[in-house]
């Protein structure tokens, strides 16, 4: 499964991207339900939440109307995988939650399915930096956050219903994560974010990027809504200060003491001018081939690494590249209200392309999986042994009623 920065973009390229937004203003792209389907889905989702040991009171948050929950009240304490004491998510209590209406925060995601590390790499081969994903689960009515900013750029995959998103017109200025900007209260961001720019609707499909900086809050008009915020940290000029202190380290003039100071008039100019003297010896290490080349590889490198487990290919013994196709797809549904109706003795099913004729057991089945968010081969065979399941799956497919998840 794999996906180009391009295919992310699509129908905008690339290249209108980094001309006419990139770092200046928001985007939202409508894609079509198919689209991402293949990211995220609630069967995934279930899937993710039901592996236990590896969520936490940090890594699995919730938040009702705008306050978050405090992890003792729904997490238990246990032993991590790794032999630690930590706050544990417990299904029944999170349940209870979800049933109030607090939304569901799933931090670091990007590497958990194949559909997630698809967009993540796609993000990260146009240069854009570190992808870090998390999962927003929603309820209709029920606002997660607040007006604010945040200290990356944000790319918003929506996979599952609706979310209307306030994109402001204030911007803070380049902020990062550092106490130093972090604003004393609410009151601030809301004088901040200044007048409202636009609202967008978010369905299955679409996409939104805001800039570093922009402010945003967002709040579900389906019954339910998922987006995936992927985060992405680019490389910084602080970067580069870190790495001409490393080679500052290596030159005697820094190692040595600065000026004495007496208070005196010649103490300070001294103190200026061996100032401006080590600042100058900095503009030269920024020319210096040689740390150029460090920091050309560093900006290249500025990504994380995912994957690249084959077992068997290691012991020679073929290779598990098509691993993730072990188990029987999931097919998503992407056209819900969908039904068969029935013309005399005929069974047909409307589609935007116009009818698909179908067998009385077909249209039951048909039904009966377009009723659901999504199913998967053998559960239809189970539910409707006397259906071909993988001819009628196809042929759905191809009526652009479902699409792989």
């Amino acid at each position: 499964m794999s996906m180009t920065f391009a295919d992310l973009l699509a129908p905008l390229s690339p290249e209108q991207f980094f001309a006419e937004y990139h770092d200046r203003k928001p985007l939202h792209l409508r894609g079509g339900a198919a689209k991402f389907a293949h990211v995220l889905s609630w069967r995934q989702i279930n899937r993710l939440l039901d592996m236990t040991h590896i969520w936490s009171g940090q890594s699995l948050q919730l938040v009702l109307d705008g306050t978050p929950v405090p992890p003792e009240q729904y997490c238990a304490r246990a032993t991590s995988r790794d032999n630690a004491q930590v706050l544990q998510p417990v299904a029944a209590k999170v349940r209870d939650w979800v049933g109030r209406g607090a939304s569901i925060v799933l931090n670091d995601v990007d590497s958990l399915t194949p559909g997630l590390v698809a967009v993540s790499e796609a993000l990260e081969s146009a240069g854009l930096g570190k992808a870090q994903g998390n999962v927003y689960i929603s309820w209709q009515s029920h606002k997660a956050f607040p007006a604010h900013y945040d200290t990356h750029d944000v790319w918003a995959v929506q996979v599952e219903g609706e979310k209307t998103w306030n994109v402001w017109e204030g911007r803070a200025d380049w902020p990062i994560a550092n106490p130093a900007f972090r604003t004393p209260g609410q009151a601030q961001h809301e004088q901040a974010k200044g007048r409202l720019r636009e609202k967008v609707l978010l369905r299955p499909g679409d996409l939104l990027y805001l800039p570093r900086g922009w402010y945003h809050d967002a709040l579900a008009e389906a019954p339910a809504s998922v987006h995936v915020a992927f985060g992405l940290h680019a490389p910084l000029g602080m970067d580069l200060l870190n790495i001409l202190h490393e080679r500052a380290l290596y030159d005697a003039e820094f190692r040595k003491p600065l000026p004495r100071q007496d208070g005196s008039a010649a103490a300070r100019f001294a103190l200026t001018t061996r100032a401006g003297q080590l600042g100058q010896r900095l503009a030269e290490f920024c020319r210096d081939p040689k740390v150029m080349e460090v920091l050309e590889r560093f900006v290249a490198d500025y990504h994380f690494t995912r994957g690249g487990n084959d077992l068997l290919a290691a012991r020679g013994l073929g290779t598990a590249a098509l691993g993730e196709d072990a188990e029987a797809p999931a097919w998503k549904v992407i056209s819900p209200g969908a039904k068969p109706v029935r013309r005399g003795t005929d069974w047909v099913l409307k589609t935007a392309g116009g009818t698909l004729p179908l067998a009385p057991p077909e249209a039951e089945a048909a039904g009966w999986i377009l009723a659901r968010p999504d199913v998967a081969e053998a559960e239809l065979r189970a539910a409707h042994p006397s259906v071909d399941a993988p001819a009628l799956l196809a042929r759905l497919r191809d009526a652009g009623l479902l699409a792989a998840a």
